[in-house]
């Protein structure tokens, strides 16, 4: 997407993660990445989700950082930078402490792959990767590695929250919202038993028929 496209996409992106459960007050955050250039679109620290515009976002070197504009960028800009340096296939990323997903992160765990949904979307459990502070590239690194070779665009940060990737902004969107609803079906499952894991071959199949045969 143009700088333009992404500027004015993201506020109403934006406004998905509350309606959708995945956020509370202003935390949270979605980037893209300006197409052809070494520059990101990102959501300003600290302002509440109804008051963003087009003018309010952020735009932000993928090298040095340097922003452009009046308002200071999310505390979670490097991370963001890490994962565009790191990934050039990936155009969007999404930050969310979503409250299912996040409990299975407060526990260091992944999320098991035991729906369909699961492997259509992720073709695999959702991975947690390992603590690291926030404000710097480490979490971005931590992303990076632990997708390396994964089918899942969704990641768990242990005793964080959620992070998503995509070719667009709106697809990490939509893994980010399917994240959160398959975690809390999950996480019923658990209170009733031990849910069964999906067969390797199963998922296989169910990911390349979703990924090749599903919709228009």
């Amino acid at each position: 997407m143009t700088l333009d496209e992404l500027k004015r996409a993201l506020p109403d992106l934006h406004a998905l993660l509350p309606a959708n459960d995945l956020v509370r007050w202003t935390s949270g955050n979605i980037s893209g990445r300006v197409q052809g250039e070494r520059r990101m679109v990102i959501k300003p620290s600290g302002v509440a989700y109804q008051d963003l515009t087009p003018s309010s976002m952020c735009v932000v070197g993928l090298d040095d950082l340097a922003v452009e504009g009046g308002l200071k960028p999310s505390s979670d800009t490097a991370t963001h930078a890490a994962i565009y340096r790191a990934s050039p296939e990936v155009g969007g990323i999404v930050h969310t402490h979503s409250p299912y997903a996040t409990a299975f992160a407060a526990l260091g765990r992944e999320i098991p792959c035991v729906l369909t949904a699961m492997a259509d979307e992720f073709g695999g459990p959702i991975p947690c990767g390992g603590f690291a502070r926030i404000g710097g590239e480490e979490i971005g690194l931590e992303v990076v590695r632990v997708l390396e070779g994964r089918r899942s665009p969704a990641v768990l940060m242990k005793n964080h929250g959620v992070f998503t990737v995509g070719p667009t902004p709106n697809d990490a969107v939509k893994a980010a919202v399917m994240c959160e609803d398959v975690a809390r079906t999950v996480h019923h499952a658990l209170q009733l038993g031990r849910p069964e894991p999906l067969a390797q071959q199963d998922i296989d199949a169910l990911y390349e028929r979703y990924a090749h045969d599903y919709g228009q």
